[in-house]
């Protein structure tokens, strides 16, 4: 997170070139050091890749998928099941505020800032007006967008900034697109190379405030894999060395004794066959290639040089390591045993204690900006002629996406009628997408 004290800004709140210039530096050195680092992993180029050893040596470099798996399962369990949500009285104003989000296809964005989130720590919304004059959200890449908040204990966002490259004929950067949105104005900028921004036109917008929205996986905006990079790393040289050992077992040099030597002329090169160290230099390249060794003796006699089997001992710390960055991610290894057969729901809640809580974690502070968003939205709505309604009201329930047992959840569905309002009743059933429509049509 990024804090200046809003004194700092000009009195129609936007930043002084300087003040633009110290943000996008600090925001590009937290992208070279963390982000970009981040998003390679996922991206599945992970540092065993760019291992150099010994010509001649096998060099196997694996790169297990772990943090797009890690992604996925943390994700998915997060918004897997559509975000619902609930409104006790349904004025027309929250029914409007419902049709803008499914126009927006919020469902498709939320599992777009999930999987941002659980990479880099942080996801980035940005609300705007399209062509036609209506609101619509989109995701926007962390790595080139964030936002500012004020010092305070309150930490009110005071800037939203967005970086993109402008690309010639040639499909080469030419120059930086700077995009700065206040509480009330969006400035359009440019720049070349590190300059100062030159603002190049701005516009008012009308979301009632800074219309860029990060939600933050945690309070320490870090990824769900980012603390156990090193141990994926050793996952991967662990994996990589067993299919190494198991290719020079393959390659097992044969030892020749007493059946031949080995002279410089045996070389593929050409080489002085009077230098010593050429002579030294010809058997070892002979060695390498024809993994042929020859020993002086008295009598005859062919064998193998092999490595002695480690592979029940490779095998033991393999499982050690997957197990360790399961437990430290707190994402479960689904095909483990233990998640095999039929288990009730509260079973499985308890064999993913960790896992829930930590995604409980995520919801909440994936709820606080989704309500953020809502109250954008609805401010610009307001704008446009619609009626006011209290956002905080509205019910934002998030739904695991777990194998159910529809008899148990019906039993709880019954049990709660009449205490707990219809509508959020019937969004605990998992083949119900919108209870308020359903709701709707049995009214009519």
């Amino acid at each position: 997170m990024i804090t200046i004290d809003k004194t700092l800004l000009l009195e129609d709140g936007t930043p002084p070139p300087e003040l633009l210039l110290a943000l996008l530096n600090e925001h590009r050195r937290q992208r070279e050091l963390r982000l970009n680092v981040l998003k390679e992993y996922y991206d599945g180029n992970h540092a065993i890749l760019s291992r150099i050893r010994l010509s001649g040596l096998p060099n196997n470099r694996l790169a297990h998928a772990m943090p797009r798996y890690i992604t996925a399962i943390a994700a998915g369990y997060l918004v897997g099941s559509p975000v619902q949500y609930t409104l006790k009285d349904h004025p027309a104003a929250f029914e409007q505020l419902l049709g803008v989000l499914r126009r927006c296809d919020t469902q498709s964005i939320d599992a777009e800032l999930a999987v941002d989130a659980a990479v880099y720590g942080k996801a980035v919304e940005l609300c705007y007006a399209d062509h036609q004059a209506k609101p619509r959200v989109a995701q926007a890449d962390p790595r080139h967008a964030f936002v500012v908040y004020d010092d305070t204990v309150e930490h009110r966002p005071l800037l939203g900034i967005t970086v993109s490259d402008v690309l010639d004929r040639h499909l080469k950067k030419a120059r930086e697109r700077v995009t700065v949105c206040t509480d009330t104005l969006t400035l359009h900028m440019e720049r070349r190379a590190a300059e100062v921004p030159v603002e190049v036109a701005r516009q008012a917008h009308y979301f009632g405030g800074v219309p860029m929205t990060e939600y933050w996986n945690n309070a320490d905006e870090t990824g769900d894999f980012e603390a156990v990079l090193p141990l994926i790393d050793a996952y991967d040289a662990l994996q990589s060395d067993r299919i190494n050992d198991k290719q020079q077992f393959t390659d097992a040099i044969m030892v020749l004794k007493g059946v031949g030597a080995l002279q410089a002329e045996d070389a593929e090169t050409d080489l002085d066959p009077n230098d010593p160290s050429a002579a030294a230099l010809a058997a070892s390249q002979r060695l390498r290639h024809t993994r042929t060794l020859f020993l002086p003796g008295d009598g005859a006699d062919a064998g193998f040089i092999t490595k002695p089997d480690s592979e029940s001992g490779s095998e033991l710390l393999r499982k050690s390591l997957a197990e360790d960055i399961h437990k430290l991610s707190f994402v479960p290894d689904l095909s483990d045993s233990k998640f095999a057969g039929d288990a009730s729901g509260v079973a499985m809640r308890y064999k993913l204690l960790g896992f829930e809580q930590r995604t409980k974690i995520k919801e909440r502070w994936f709820r606080e900006a989704l309500r953020t968003r809502l109250h954008r939205l609805a401010h610009f709505l307001r704008v446009q002629g619609a009626a006011e309604f209290d956002v905080d009201q509205v019910q934002i329930t998030f739904r695991r996406a777990l194998p159910s047992n529809d008899l148990e959840i019906a039993k709880t569905v019954q049990a709660y009628k009449g205490i707990v309002p219809d509508e959020i009743l019937l969004s605990q059933v998992p083949w119900v997408d919108d209870a308020a429509e359903i709701i709707r049509m049995d009214t009519m």
